[in-house]
């Protein structure tokens, strides 16, 4: 199979990969294709340099990231200190499957925040343990609804979960929502919010103390209460809030969460 039919094999079967293409120095047109978890193919001219590029690839990948960077011919990754030697240019270009959300507990803010998901380019799961709500029916939106329990979803699938994706849970349920909790601590997945006031989520962290949930780093990654301080009641508005929190912390940009505050989250307007 060539290089050209393995890239599109991997992109029908939705494994992310990243092509890199030498644009600039010896060998220019040389490629390296690569995925995790798959054997690189192609060469650049230096075995070295397949090493050094694989590996910034990976990292680009996961970032869905697409770019050029500068190597030497053997591989330097500070190829301007080289006297007399020549740069290699390399394309990195990504390939990702969508991000995934996960949304945990089948609420009236469920449906809202499954569509402003859709909007933004995600693959929505909706999963309740109960039958009589998570239905197709109410989330006709969602890419796929189970009717379980967090542990199984999070056994079967959480190793796929990355710093691009994000799990929600929309439920005040402790039985549900502390092992849901405890499913996305134990993934890479790059935001976790939980719904609920501060008072809520104090119940919540005693709940997930009982189970042994007590590293500060992990309990960092709870965003709870959930969302931006935007001031959002309706369950659209909750959905942006929601959104809109995940997008400046994958990019790292500084905004109000209600995390972050004091005070009812609900005020008067």
């Amino acid at each position: 199979m060539s290089l050209s039919d393995e890239l599109a094999a991997r992109l029908r079967a939705e494994v992310p990969v990243a092509l890199a293409t030498v644009v600039d120095g010896p060998r220019i047109g040389t490629k390296l294709l690569i995925s995790p978890d798959h054997p690189v193919l192609g060469g650049l001219g230096h075995p070295e340099l397949d090493r050094v590029v694989a590996r910034d690839a990976l990292a680009e990948l996961e970032a869905g990231r697409s770019g050029v960077r500068h190597y030497g011919p053997e591989g330097q990754t500070t190829p301007e200190d080289l006297v007399d030697t020549p740069v290699v240019s390399v394309f990195v270009e990504s390939w990702a499957p969508p991000p995934q959300m996960w949304i945990f507990g089948a609420v009236d803010f469920t449906a809202a925040l499954a569509r402003v998901a859709k909007v933004l380019g995600y693959r929505v799961l909706v999963c309740d343990a109960r039958e009589i709500f998570a239905t197709r029916r109410r989330f006709p939106m969602a890419d796929e609804v189970r009717v379980t329990w967090p542990g199984p979803v999070f056994d079967e699938r959480g190793a796929d979960l990355g710093p691009r994706d994000a799990v929600c849970i929309l439920t005040h349920d402790p039985k549900f929502d502390v092992p849901a909790v405890q499913g996305a601590l134990a993934t890479r997945v790059g935001y976790i919010g939980v719904m609920g006031s501060r008072r809520t989520h104090a119940t919540r962290l005693e709940r997930l103390a009982e189970v042994g949930v007590t590293d500060p780093a992990d309990l960092d990654r709870l965003m709870s209460p959930i969302g931006l301080d935007i001031g959002a009641r309706t369950p659209e508005e909750t959905a942006i809030s929601i959104c809109a929190e995940i997008i400046a912390r994958r990019t790292g940009r500084s905004a109000p969460s209600l995390r972050d505050g004091a005070g009812p989250i609900h005020q008067a307007r």
